[in-house]
């Protein structure tokens, strides 16, 4: 196993792990923003007001985009996989 082989490995890694939870972080910190920016509007500092409205956005966007992700990480693994047996023969 040689040197760029490894960097391209960890290279893939990196970017299917940031491409799988960039949908969930960007609408986690979204709805936080928009709720951080209402609560400071109306000066109401409840701080279980972010839960909910974070959570269901978060399992909305695992219903919508979990095929996709579960493709992108299904391709990585099957990509390793190849990697793998080609190194033994």
């Amino acid at each position: 196993m040689t040197e760029d082989i490894v960097l391209s490995v960890v290279k893939d890694a990196i970017a299917t792990a940031i491409l799988v939870s960039a949908p969930i972080l960007v609408v986690a910190t979204l709805v936080g923003l928009i709720i951080s920016i209402f609560q400071a509007t109306t000066q109401i500092q409840e701080q279980t007001l972010t839960f909910v409205p974070k959570l269901l956005a978060v399992a909305l966007i695992g219903l919508l985009m979990g095929s996709w992700m579960l493709h992108l990480m299904i391709s990585f693994t099957t990509r390793i996989f190849e990697l793998i047996a080609n190194m033994g023969g």
